[in-house]
């Protein structure tokens, strides 16, 4: 639906982890509809700030939900409205959090241990992680685009830098079993997220060379230093170019 989620279902109730666009909402229920026995979902987590994960949250609070996010997704929705890739616009009352947190929560529901941590000025602002340690698997939100180059939103909260400590805070938490969810991207391992930040430290070293030799931003993508990795990572929304850009302004 544009973005992955996690449902998680027992005897506590259903709980969601992100929420996607309104376009593909009737397919997010109808899926849920089919997974799940219950009538509604009883738990809301949104993983970050962008509307890809958190636009429907006004419908499933209108059906009883409660919502849990990070500070920074509640102000920036209330204060700011919904961020998307094409802007901002209003976000009703019905769509920001009833529960938030500054570092970290934990939810003890369905049996399982639900840790929820802030990975601090990386993909955004408002970054969290969900990690269940009874079932060894994590949804890590936009911190892996897993085989895409990511996108780092420099105008609300995001960091080059910080989105790599954030992966390698998340590498050093989980194993080679672990079941990571990426927020874009197929299912994912640990080794799909260590190739991913690998991938990103080399391509802030060759875009912070040719920053340091004085090149503007248009001359270091008129020498396309990331070239080698273009037929693999390039993709519509983060193109070859977009994410030259966006590494050398966040140096």
């Amino acid at each position: 639906t544009g973005g992955n989620h996690l449902l998680i279902s027992g005897d506590d109730g259903v709980i969601l982890v992100d929420t996607s666009m309104p376009d593909y909402a009737d397919m997010l229920i109808a899926t849920i509809d089919d997974l799940v026995d219950e009538d509604e979902v009883d738990f809301l987590i949104n993983t970050h700030l962008h509307a890809d994960h958190v636009a429907n949250n006004g419908f499933f609070a209108d059906e009883g939900a409660t919502i849990i996010a990070h500070q920074g997704t509640y102000d920036t929705l209330k204060n700011k409205g919904l961020v998307s890739g094409g802007g901002v616009s209003d976000a009703g009352e019905n769509m920001l959090p009833h529960v938030v947190f500054s570092q970290s929560m934990t939810l003890y529901l369905n049996g399982l241990t639900i840790e929820l941590s802030h990975i601090p000025n990386a993909h955004t602002l408002s970054d969290i992680i969900v990690y269940i340690p009874e079932k060894n698997m994590i949804h890590v939100g936009d911190m892996l685009f897993n085989g895409i180059f990511p996108f780092i939103d420099l105008n609300n909260g995001g960091d080059v830098d910080g989105y790599i400590a954030g992966q390698k805070q998340i590498l050093d938490m989980i194993d080679d079993e672990t079941k990571v969810v990426a927020g874009h991207g197929p299912f994912a391992s640990k080794a799909d997220l260590k190739k991913a930040h690998d991938m990103l430290v080399d391509a802030r070293s060759i875009i912070a060379m040719h920053k340091n030799k004085g090149k503007s931003e248009d001359e270091v993508v008129e020498a396309n230093p990331l070239k080698k990795y273009h037929d693999d990572w390039n993709w519509g929304f983060i193109t070859t170019e977009r994410m030259t850009r966006q590494v050398y302004r966040g140096l």
